[in-house]
């Protein structure tokens, strides 16, 4: 029965069929051919009690959030004065790109916003400077990913949803590793260029002078997440009522610089919606097929076998970020956490093995799943923003050395579980 459902699934999604269309579909065919249709007339009743979840509102308030933040020109200063910062490291601006990326993630909640914006900026600066373009594209591609493991992350708040885990425990656990990844990203970008010194482009000269007046410039985006995140951790505000805080906060930051308008506005609404609309319809979606599985009593028939192959819980969790590494070259990242949380995460819960951990560990494995080809999303958002073109496997190449970095994070988080559970243990 498993293997069924796995190659119909996979067979909707060659097919090119829209994700949200083969979830539907599934769940309605397998209703009806093992339940006789009986969950399809819940179904209007189902979506409506998931689609009114509370926690679920926090989805378009963070995208919001980052859509004011992109039009009112925030984006831009705040590289500027990362670059003015960073630029002295062998590498340049390929800092600034991760340093840039890990501090837009802490106010937008997306890799793909954090990738796009930040590769528009950047982009320019390649020829501008001598850049080798591959490993350039690499570190926007790579740095993009941080958006979904460093708080607030709008994975993370999918995965608390699905798993009935704590968000804000899941995004304390995202805060050492998500720091720990950013590093791992430098350390791949001066290796390289201490390797291929022509790799780092021409220096970019800065003087403390200038340092500390970019320093007004990074404040809007650290401002952000000391609102989003402290107004959690001080117990003022949920994780829903603390990203419509964040989208109040951005408001006032664009009136501020002058870039509140409201045609500004309006443009942050629709595509507001747009983006909204697609997560929305996957996700529900993905939870009726989770909810008609449930009823087949598939996910139990999955435990049962795998206890009946005597594996250890490490075994097991090493197939299982295998199944992922591989999934992930096929299956866009968001749906293919709904579609296989409901059913690994009991297979994870039944071994032992700590929900909150596992949460940081299926991200990193999401994020690697971003930068991996064919399917790699922020690998054609960076490509997307090539204005002299190119080929599309120079992004690919240069984003590999940075999908090493996340397995070696994924090694650490293995051997030291701590790293992801000490915070939250400390709070909690």
């Amino acid at each position: 029965m498993q293997t069924l459902i796995l190659i119909i699934l996979v067979g909707l999604v060659v097919a090119a069929v829209p994700i949200a269309a083969v979830l539907g579909i599934l769940g309605l065919a397998l209703d009806e051919v093992f339940t006789n249709g009986r969950r399809a007339l819940m179904m209007g009743d189902f979506i409506w009690e998931q689609s009114i979840e509370y926690i679920l509102v926090a989805v378009p308030m963070f995208i919001l959030l980052g859509e004011i933040i992109l039009r009112a020109g925030i984006a831009t200063r705040m590289y500027t004065a990362v670059a003015k910062w960073l630029s002295w490291l062998p590498g340049g601006l390929m800092h600034a790109n991760v340093g840039s990326c890990a501090v837009f993630a802490a106010t937008s909640g997306s890799s793909v916003a954090t990738v796009a914006t930040v590769g528009t900026v950047a982009y320019p600066e390649i020829e501008k400077r001598q850049y080798n373009e591959p490993l350039f594209l690499g570190t926007l591609a790579a740095g993009g990913t941080l958006g979904i493991l460093i708080p607030p992350s709008i994975a993370l708040i999918l995965y608390g949803l699905l798993t009935d885990t704590s968000v804000p425990e899941l995004y304390l656990a995202g805060v050492i590793p998500g720091a720990m990844l950013a590093l791992f990203f430098m350390l791949v970008v001066i290796f390289a260029c201490f390797m291929r010194p022509g790799w780092g482009g021409s220096p970019v000269e800065t003087s403390w002078r200038d340092r500390l007046e970019a320093l007004p410039d990074l404040l809007p985006p650290l401002v952000l997440f000391a609102v989003v995140v402290g107004s959690i951790y001080t117990g003022l505000a949920t994780p829903t009522e603390a990203a419509s805080i964040g989208v109040v906060c951005a408001i006032g930051i664009a009136a501020w610089f002058r870039a509140l308008s409201v045609r500004m506005l309006i443009e942050a609404f629709e595509s507001t919606m747009r983006s909204t609309a697609m997560v929305m319809i996957i996700i529900l979606a993905a939870v009726f097929l989770n909810f008609v599985l449930g009823f087949m009593g598939v996910t139990q028939a999955i435990i049962d076998g795998i206890d009946a192959l005597g594996w250890t819980p490490m075994q097991t969790m090493m197939v299982i970020i295998v199944f992922y590494l591989l999934l992930g070259m096929f299956m866009e990242t968001l749906s293919m956490m709904l579609t296989t949380i409901p059913v690994v995460f009991p297979i994870v819960a039944h071994m032992g093995f700590d929900p909150v951990w596992f949460g940081i560990m299926i991200t990193v494995l999401m994020e690697a799943a971003l930068i991996t080809p064919p399917i790699g999303l922020n690998l054609y958002v960076v490509h997307g923003t090539r204005t002299r073109g190119g080929k599309f496997n120079d992004v690919s190449y240069g984003a590999l050395p940075f999908l090493i970095a996340m397995l070696a994070l994924i090694g650490f988080l293995l051997t030291f579980p701590d790293l992801a559970t000490w915070l939250p243990n400390q709070v909690y």
